[in-house]
């Protein structure tokens, strides 16, 4: 019983971070091929959509916790919240690579 809990917390642990790792690399992927010159407004509006898309992701995956129980139910809103913690990160650099783009247009 136990070795099938551990079975299913781990394929749920993958299934998470597999997930989480599509999403990224394909956000990473469409900005990579962003035109550089975007403008601000765009740019602020990607971001928000990022934190949006971010949030309703978290509250998905801390729905998916509920019907758990004792270990499996922390073991999955930990893989949430460190999902929703990446994605923090992402948006961040991607407020941080617009502000620099801002900064070079500027110059340029």
């Amino acid at each position: 019983m136990t070795k099938n809990l551990l079975a299913i917390a781990a394929a749920l642990c993958l299934g998470l971070s597999a997930s989480a790792f599509a999403q990224t690399a394909s956000s990473t992927a469409s900005t990579a091929s962003a035109p550089m010159a975007s403008t601000a407004s765009e740019s602020k509006q990607d971001i928000k959509a990022m934190k949006k898309q971010a949030k309703a992701d978290y509250k998905a995956a801390k729905d998916k916790c509920k019907p758990m129980k004792g270990d499996e139910e922390k073991a999955c809103k930990k893989d949430a919240k460190s999902s929703y913690d990446k994605a923090e990160a992402d948006i961040k650099r991607a407020e941080a690579d617009a502000k620099a783009a801002k900064k070079t247009a500027k110059k340029g």
